[in-house]
């Protein structure tokens, strides 16, 4: 069964379907080491979606705000969590991320959302957009990577060394150009011809992976690309979208879901193009955040109405089905 969402939040539930946080990082849990694991979403309070964050399946306050607000992406470095999200002030959407809880607003006046945070050393890197423009934040500074003629998204960030790589699109006039950005340099992805977009990127060595879709003319094709060389990772015959990667060694982790015979989405991962499937296909689930620790795999997303996650295929609900609730990014920390 689909969700049935009241008009007065379909604004809302667009941008909680189209926005995916990268819960990737560099960090990797050993074997039989004990982990704490952190889960960022939503929930609707009756009123409105609520940001909000999970560590070890019990909800961690965020400051709730008057209006809808969304946490999209989580990050942990030592004894800090930052979270990065959106509010919606009544008037405009505002982007920020919130370190233990305290907010940090991104966007003064502008209309603006952030999708993925990545903090490297003392510095906190926040990837997202305002109205047409692709951006990110370098500490609370921002830096534009579109021209806003064209509409253009941020959807991941990675930062590897001295370099920053934003993954999204850019729409070419007509369609949407799977693309990223290192150090504000332009590479596409795609030829735009089709719709597509990069959702999540991870950058391991000199290696860049990049997680999205590209429509096929009739339906969208999950996929990756590994420097640019795609590898499909459905057939075409029903839509699918890749929202989050990992690369742990030899071995490439994605995340996502794909629409069955009902069409109802089915939340799956593939491990080296090898599908695992997550839910039944019973009701509306999605997979939108991957993170491999150790021999584990934790995969966040939602089933229905119950945010939750998956640790090894397994199901992990962090909230009940009466209320709406998503889960959106994951970040795994040994102790």
């Amino acid at each position: 069964m689909k969700r049935i969402i009241p008009i007065s939040l379909m604004v809302m539930l667009i941008m909680v379907l189209t926005l995916t946080g990268c819960g990737g990082g560099s960090g990797k849990g050993k074997k039989g080491t004990a982990v704490d694991v952190y889960v960022a979403g939503y929930e609707y309070n009756g009123t409105c979606f609520v940001a909000k964050y999970w560590k070890n399946g019990l909800v961690e306050v965020l400051p709730e705000e008057p209006n809808n607000s969304r946490a999209n992406s989580i990050y942990v470095l030592g004894n800090d969590v930052y979270v990065a999200g959106y509010e919606d002030n009544g008037t405009r959407f505002v982007a920020k991320y919130w370190k233990n809880g305290q907010v940090v607003d991104l966007c003064g006046t502008c209309s603006g959302y952030a999708s993925s945070i990545f903090v490297s050393g003392n510095d906190v890197y926040v990837a997202g957009y305002d109205l047409y423009k692709a951006k990110y934040w370098k500490n609370g500074q921002v830096e534009t990577l579109t021209n806003g003629k064209h509409k253009a998204s941020a959807s991941s960030i990675y930062v590897s060394g001295n370099d920053v790589y934003v993954a999204g699109y850019e729409n070419n006039g007509t369609k949407n150009v799977a693309q990223y950005w290192k150090n504000n340099q332009k590479v596409p992805l795609t030829n735009g011809e089709q719709d597509a977009g990069a959702r999540s990127i991870y950058v391991l060595g000199n290696d860049v992976y990049v997680a999205g879709y590209e429509n096929n003319g009739t339906k969208d094709v999950a996929q990756y690309w590994k420097n640019g060389q795609k590898v499909p990772l459905t057939n075409g015959k029903h839509d699918a979208r890749a929202t989050s990667i990992y690369v742990s060694g030899n071995d490439v982790y994605v995340a996502g879901y794909e629409c069955n015979e009902e069409d109802i989405n089915v939340a799956k991962y593939w491990k080296n193009g090898r599908e695992v499937p997550l839910t039944n296909g019973k009701h509306d689930a999605r997979a939108t955040s991957i993170y491999v620790s150790g021999n584990d795999v934790y995969v966040a997303g939602f089933d229905g109405n119950v945010a939750v996650y998956w640790k090894n295929g397994q199901a992990v609900p962090l909230t009940d089905d009466t209320k709406w609730a998503g889960a959106t990014s994951i970040f795994v920390v040994a102790r």
